[in-house]
């Protein structure tokens, strides 16, 4: 009786930290650039009915399940033009940007592409709506050219293209790894790698400029899930009070 009433309990646990996850996927769905979240669950030791531990048998119950981690689709979706300059869409699943917080210098990578120009005491810099500034090819922050110089050479015909970068050596580059899968959230659609996991170059990105990836969430997919939840969160909580009121039951019985 305290096993089913245990294993309800457990249940309705597992199905708020689901709709926790997809509550987030849909809480994204016009960020640009966001992947969403899949949970994937484990079954818990189970256990013969009427029979020894060994034995062979179907007669088996569970003590239910629980959440075992979650991953990230890094699937390329859908574009959306800007026509800025500044913004870049990704073509190919698990590559990213490199950026870096110039506070901290933490490192950390991102499919957002949305970019701004941001101004510093040295100059001009590629950087995120956060200020992390975005990283070249050899790991090092992307200067640009001071819009005055820009607005200066367009109004030159002889000198009309002028490259946003001012160093004509460094480029916007993509970052992939090994193993995906394995990166860690650490919020703002960013995310790092565990110890030991080297980033690796991508020799030739595939880079649309002018252009942002949409999010990966779809909403009626999504939606479907959370309904699907609730159904199951309430069953879960169904198991706890029947087992509840059969102990009670039991209890008044006895005496």
């Amino acid at each position: 009786m305290y096993q089913s009433f245990y294993t309800g309990a457990l249940g309705a646990g597992t199905c708020m930290a689901k709709m926790s996850i997809l509550s987030n996927n849909l809480a994204n769905i016009n960020n640009n650039g966001f992947k969403p979240k899949t949970a994937a669950f484990t079954d818990l030791l189970q256990f013969n009915l009427n029979d020894s531990e060994n034995a062979t048998t179907e007669l088996q119950a569970g003590n239910g399940v629980r959440m075992q981690r979650t991953y990230t689709n890094f699937d390329t979706t859908s574009f959306r033009n800007t026509n800025s300059d500044l913004d870049y869409a990704i073509h190919q699943p698990n590559q990213f940007f490199m950026v870096q917080n110039p506070t901290t210098g933490e490192i950390t990578y991102t499919r957002t592409g949305h970019f701004y120009r941001s101004e510093r005491a040295d100059g001009f810099y590629l950087a995120t709506d956060a200020g992390k500034l975005v990283l070249d090819q050899n790991g090092q922050p992307i200067r640009l050219r001071d819009p005055k110089e820009i607005a200066e050479s367009q109004e030159d015909q002889e000198n009309q293209d002028l490259t946003l970068i001012e160093d004509d050596e460094q480029k916007v580059s993509l970052y992939t790894f090994t193993h995906p899968s394995r990166l860690l959230s650490v919020g703002d659609n960013e995310f790092a790698p565990p110890e030991g996991m080297a980033p690796i170059l991508v020799e030739n990105p595939e880079i649309t400029q002018g252009a942002v990836e949409s999010s990966g969430t779809d909403l009626a997919k999504e939606m479907t899930r959370i309904i699907e939840c609730q159904r199951a969160y309430s069953y879960a909580l169904r198991m706890v009070t029947t087992s509840d009121e059969i102990e009670s039951t039991i209890n008044s019985l006895r005496g």
